[in-house]
């Protein structure tokens, strides 16, 4: 048995604490010890004693130390927990390169201007709808700014069409986002894990069925949305060209879709990237095009296997050099966004 440590415990705390013990038992003694016993009675009583005094007393100091060592270790991991989730959070990895960004911002930018300049044609009998169209200048700057917010929309899906096909990046992520029968399986056993029928969740690669569907209700509504909104723009040429009844198709189809696209863009897509409460107040990935790798790890285990993997070879392969002990700010995950086919 190792010695104790002089600084833990001195002789004046084994004397303080024998004058405690000697108070209480002497007190104990006193009121309650019998009368009338024999000198061999009160032998046995007082080795009795001492033999209780010093088991109790063992028991209780170890008692006393591992409560201690439970709360020191359980504080220590709180703490290393803490740390390491800190680490992980510092560490990013790319995963959406300056186009993707570029076309997400124009893209956004044109949907904003679209949804605050048509949401009060369509409610224009509401109190507020006056006000944002007075506030933006009045219905002639409105339905310019509403224009210009279709030309940028009707620009940037062109272009991610072309940039679909001529770049590699776009290629491959498009094949990604293709649905797959999978995805309907994801979704059904995400429900059921929701639900409490299912044990575990579903496991997502690149694209979960949330960002496809994301992605594809994107392509639906620019395609009924611009189709329609040029029918309006040139009415006297639709009704020449196509009649009455395809200007009264693209002013319902126009007004609805929007009102539903400004739905699902509040409602499901801000939800899941901004409100969400894991990622509250919102996420900066549309800005900087990182995530934290415990995130990546967490919403893209298939993803972040083969980006684990894909590291490990790398390291294996890597030749030593006076560089490659510096750490990179962030790990890229994209292919090379500028290389065409």
């Amino acid at each position: 048995m190792n010695p104790v440590d002089k600084s833990l415990w001195t002789e004046k705390d084994t004397g303080e604490l024998t004058r405690l013990l000697s108070a209480v038992v002497s007190d104990c003694v006193r009121k309650d010890f019998p009368e009338g016993l024999s000198e061999a009675q009160r032998q046995r009583l007082h080795t009795e004693l001492f033999t209780s005094l010093r088991e109790e007393t063992v028991l209780d100091a170890r008692r006393v130390v591992r409560r201690f060592q439970e709360e020191e270790n359980r504080q220590r991991k709180q703490a290393e927990k803490k740390r390491r989730k800190q680490s992980m959070a510092d560490e990013t990895v790319q995963r959406l390169s300056l186009q993707q960004r570029l076309q997400h911002m124009v893209l956004f930018s044109c949907t904003l201007i679209l949804i605050v300049t048509g949401l009060p044609i369509k409610f224009h009998d509401a109190p507020a709808a006056e006000f944002i169209i007075r506030f933006l200048g009045g219905p002639g700057v409105t339905r310019w700014l509403h224009r210009f917010g279709a030309i940028g929309l009707t620009l940037v899906g062109l272009y991610h069409l072309w940039y679909c096909m001529a770049f590699e990046e776009g290629r491959k992520n498009f094949a990604l986002l293709i649905p797959k029968l999978q995805d309907a399986k994801d979704a059904g056993q995400q429900i059921g894990y929701f639900l409490g029928f299912k044990k575990e969740r579903p496991l997502f690669g690149r694209f979960s069925y949330i960002e496809k569907f994301d992605y594809w209700a994107v392509y639906w509504g620019m395609v009924v949305m611009i189709t329609s909104g040029y029918l309006l723009w040139f009415m006297e040429r639709a009704i020449n060209q196509f009649g009455k009844v395809a200007y009264d198709i693209a002013r319902e189809a126009h007004s609805d879709e929007g009102l539903l696209a400004t739905l699902a863009i509040i409602i499901w897509h801000f939800y899941n990237v901004h409100f969400n409460p894991k990622k509250f107040p919102g996420s900066l990935t549309w800005w900087h095009g990182r995530i934290p790798v415990e995130e990546f790890r967490e919403d893209h285990p298939l993803e972040y296997e083969e980006w684990l993997s894909a590291q490990k070879l790398e390291e294996g392969l890597e030749l030593p050099s006076e560089t490659a002990s510096e750490p990179a700010e962030a790990v890229s995950l994209e292919s090379p966004g500028g290389k065409t086919a």
